[in-house]
């Protein structure tokens, strides 16, 4: 039996504009099994789960739980958890934390996280900046969607057994038939159908501050819209500098959206993406009863509006 990711490949579906949204990204590391809906079905309490979900609706934040590639056998409460946060946005941060007691994470002021306001994460919860390797989050919770587990948890072994640093699995990245689906930080660059020495280059990439676009699903900064016109941007002109562009409007229904991303130097595009279905119909999860169309972004124009840099 075909897998949705098996499906998905075979009909070259394309990944642009795919990637989960967040302006912040707030990560838990949480040792053992994962449930579908991780946060109230792992080992993490439950009540501090739903709390956490509550505390985050609404704010741009997307609270996830990360650990360590390997074994997931129950060994009992970790003493001491690795926490997380960054924001994604153009001149956001990547900050780390040490917990022993994770309820710590709701003093935090999630609404500021979310606008890019580091100095709650880092007064609640003694955390610094992140001044190591760039994060590779990998899709593995074969709970959610078997192609995740099939293919993600290898994925993440291999980039481990050949030494690369800064690597996590993760619960929940979303397109669970684009697996592996791997995520980037501190950039909050999102990549599908993932494979090690792809991975390594993004990493690489990442660290130089620069964006791969082969295999992107888009920056988890922007919606939808935004992703495709921002990628499409970045192939038009030829920039990869991660912060270079920032995507600042955008207008219209599936019928039509006007993005408008401006770059540093202030030059601007108007970006027109269309939804699209993409056809024929296949399975968009492993454990979907029906087959479906899933939404595509189509840019059909990208557009320069100003030509000379301010």
């Amino acid at each position: 039996m075909s897998t949705c990711a098996t499906v998905s490949r075979a009909l070259d579906e394309p990944v642009s504009g795919t990637a989960p949204t967040a302006t912040t990204w707030l990560l838990l590391e949480q040792p053992g099994p994962w449930g579908a809906k991780a946060l109230v079905s792992s080992h993490l309490d439950r009540a501090l789960g739903r709390a956490l979900e509550a505390a985050a609706e609404g704010t741009g934040v997307r609270v996830a739980l990360i650990r360590r590639p390997g074994r997931h056998a129950d060994l009992g409460t970790p003493a001491v958890r690795q926490v997380y946060a960054a924001h994604t946005v153009p001149g956001g941060w990547l900050h780390g934390a040490a917990l022993t007691d994770p309820r710590r994470l709701l003093d935090l002021d999630f609404a500021a996280l979310g606008r890019g306001d580091h100095t709650t994460f880092d007064s609640a919860l003694d955390g610094s900046p992140h001044t190591g390797d760039p994060l590779a989050l990998v899709c593995t919770n074969g709970k959610r969607d078997r192609c995740c587990a099939l293919l993600g948890r290898p994925l993440a072994a291999e980039l481990i057994s050949s030494g690369v640093a800064g690597v996590w699995e993760v619960t929940h990245l979303g397109g669970h038939r684009f697996s592996p689906t791997v995520l980037v930080l501190p950039y909050g660059y999102a990549y599908g159908r993932a494979q090690a020495h792809a991975v390594k280059e993004v990493l690489h990439q990442a660290h130089e501050g620069r964006v791969v676009v082969e295999g992107c699903r888009g920056a988890s900064a922007w919606e939808r819209p935004g992703q495709a016109a921002e990628l499409a941007v970045r192939r038009s002109v030829g920039e990869y500098r991660a912060e270079a562009l920032r995507v600042v409007q955008t207008r219209g229904t599936a019928a039509g959206w006007e993005v408008v991303v401006a770059h540093v130097d202030g030059r601007r595009w108007r970006v027109t993406v269309e939804q699209g279905a993409s056809q024929p119909p296949r399975p968009e999860s492993c454990g979907a009863a029906v087959l479906g169309t899933p939404a595509r972004m189509d840019v059909v124009a990208v557009e320069e509006v100003n030509a000379t840099p301010s």
